[in-house]
């Protein structure tokens, strides 16, 4: 441990590079776990560790940075955990053997949250135990622990390292987006203090960055505590079949030299680094000593400004202040023409209804984007909710949409999972789902901090208002509330409901929902026939619909069927408006008359 320790004092010391990203331009087939490598070809491990060794690498990465259980499992390697991990470490020993380099144990992240390893039963802490101790045993004379973007996995990793063995040297690496703002919003100058704290003997950046980038974080940081840091070689592009990075070893070791003036003791590749890239590297900082230290904390905190342009009023305000809310659905149209559209959107408005809500693509059948409706209803002076489903969009396309709604001026949007593809009228299309409605929730709860989900700073809240569903006809109301609980966790600040078609369920829903202290708008869909009362009952997925209330819409059609479904309409409605401040109507098929008549219903009460 001193003898590693004291030569980061003394100069900088040079890590080898990116062991995967070679092994890929080698011709290892895709597919292929190159943990296990050091197992099945050793003499390709050791060939390889051996050339950034005579290029100048003082610390050669072992062979294990996805070796964990978890990790293993899809190749049907779990089992064999242990094995790969000291064969990596005892096959980059050999390599060094007698010469002046140490060896540096790879651990990479698990990828599970806290609160996901709590619900699928995954044990963190004993993966990272498994993995680190097997390490140890083949005798790595320090660990790293890289590409980490989640603070708190980085943190337990480094206390599990520490304690099966606290005299080796542990090395902390974030993987951290050029913003220097993590996905989670930390902030890396936080993050790196904290791991300090916590026994790191060595903090620091890799991976996601080229050379330039990482270099204005090294800047920005401006480090009282050395640092390591091990840039990509650029941007990868796509060509022939396999990733390839086109910086230059001498571009790469300019910047890693400068790296070096800036604060980092220990400098070295990521993703795309060569053996060539740290021959340069090695003789560009080849005599340098660290950087003097300034002793200030690395922290820096950046005020974010709320958004300028002026924004639609809060539904939640309006329940606040004593009015009741109404909320209608109304289907953005399949086809082109919209007059018939913006024409029922009028005369619901003038009824009395304080927003229109947008389905995105309801069960995954194409329409015109609610986006766009959106837009246009704003040019009418009419407030929208936007419905945002995971499954047509990545995570950079829902940050774009919502961003997008908050440029606008839009501030209301109802957070979905969405339908499969499979089931609607595009079945070959793919369905994305980057995140579900949780996640989305996260998502949006980030933006409004002022920052993407990749650390990004917006310098401005956008103060999206987001809801969730919950649905009541659910078998297991259980399961139903539980999810809730974790919607409302992750931000949701109202609920919107499947329609409900009986009294008794408002009540029930009352019952299950009030702790959770946001308002809840109760789905309505006034009934227009038996016909269609079949339908939505036996076809579409989460409406059901009592016994009771198809047989009193049997044979009913035509006027007496829309009047009997208003009557039962307006019975569900007053139970919602005893107990709830707002309800949520939703026009069935652009028969918005019948919704039309239950907000003027509503306000004249």
């Amino acid at each position: 441990m001193s003898d590693l320790l004291d030569a980061l004092k003394t100069g900088i010391l040079c890590g080898d590079g990116a062991m995967g990203t070679l092994l890929s331009e080698r011709g290892t087939p895709s597919g292929t776990c190159y943990e296990e490598l050091c197992i099945s070809q050793p003499e390709l491990i050791a060939g390889i560790h051996g050339e950034y060794l005579s290029d100048g690498a003082k610390i050669l990465t072992t062979n294990s940075f996805a070796a964990n259980a978890l990790k293993l499992a899809p190749f049907g390697l779990e089992t064999r955990t242990k094995e790969i991990n000291q064969a990596a470490a005892r096959l980059a020993k050999a390599v060094v053997d007698t010469q002046s380099a140490w060896v540096a144990g790879s651990v990479g992240p698990l990828g599970v949250s806290a609160n996901d390893a709590e619900v699928k039963g995954i044990d963190r802490e004993a993966l990272f135990h498994q993995q680190i101790s097997a390490l140890l045993e083949g005798g790595c004379d320090l660990l790293l622990l890289e590409t980490f973007q989640n603070p708190d996995e980085l943190a337990l990793a480094l206390q599990v390292a520490k304690s099966l063995n606290d005299n080796v040297p542990v090395i902390t690496l974030l993987a951290s987006p050029e913003t220097g703002r993590l996905p989670g919003g930390d902030w890396i100058g936080d993050v790196l203090e904290m791991l300090g704290e916590r026994g790191a003997d060595l903090v620091g950046l890799n991976c996601v960055n080229g050379p330039q980038a990482m270099l204005r974080l090294v800047e920005k940081i401006a480090p009282s505590r050395p640092l390591a840091v091990y840039a990509n070689a650029g941007r990868p592009s796509y060509q022939e079949g396999r990733i390839v990075y086109g910086t230059t070893p001498e571009y790469f070791a300019d910047f890693g030299k400068r790296m070096a003036e800036a604060g980092a003791v220990l400098v070295g590749g990521c993703c795309g680094t060569s053996p060539l890239h740290i021959k340069a590297l090695a003789h560009a900082v080849a005599g340098l000593n660290p950087a003097p230290r300034n002793h200030s904390s690395i922290t820096i905190h950046e005020e974010v400004m709320p958004l300028s342009k002026p924004r639609e009023t809060n539904l939640l305000d309006l329940i606040a202040a004593g009015k009741t809310v109404i909320v209608t659905e109304l289907d953005p149209p399949k086809t082109l023409p919209l007059e018939k559209f913006f024409a029922a959107a009028e005369a619901i408005t003038r009824a009395g209804s304080d927003a229109i809500t947008l389905a995105d693509n309801s069960l995954a059948i194409l329409r015109v984007s609610n986006f766009a409706v959106a837009a246009l209803l704003k040019e009418r002076g009419i407030t929208p909710l936007l419905h945002l489903s995971c499954r047509d969009k990545n995570l950079i396309g829902l940050q774009s949409e919502l961003l997008g709604m908050a440029a606008l001026g839009m501030r209301h949007v109802l957070a979905l999972t969405g339908d499969p593809a499979k089931g609607g009228d595009h079945p070959g299309a793919s369905s994305i789902y980057d995140v579900n409605s949780v996640g989305l929730l996260d998502v949006i709860r980030r933006l409004n901090e002022g920052y993407t989900q990749a650390g990004t700073d917006l310098q401005a809240r956008p103060d999206l208002i987001a809801g969730c569903t919950f649905n009541p006809n659910a078998r297991n109301l259980d399961t139903q509330i539980q999810r809730l609980e974790r919607k409302i966790s992750a931000g949701a600040r109202y609920v919107m409901t499947q329609p409900v078609f009986e009294t008794s369920l408002v009540e029930e829903t009352v019952k299950r929902t009030a702790h959770f202290g946001v308002p809840v708008f109760i789905g309505v869909w006034p009934l227009l026939n038996q016909r269609q009362a079949r339908f939505l009952h036996n076809e579409v997925p989460g409406i059901k619909i009592p016994e009771s209330v198809l047989h009193r819409m049997e044979g009913l059609e035509g006027i007496e069927g829309r009047k009997e479904g208003i009557a039962i309409a307006k019975e569900v409605t007053r139970a919602v408006l005893d107990n709830f401040p707002g309800i949520y109507f939703m026009t069935p098929f652009l028969a918005y008359q019948t919704t039309e008549e239950l907000s003027a219903f509503v306000r004249s009460r």
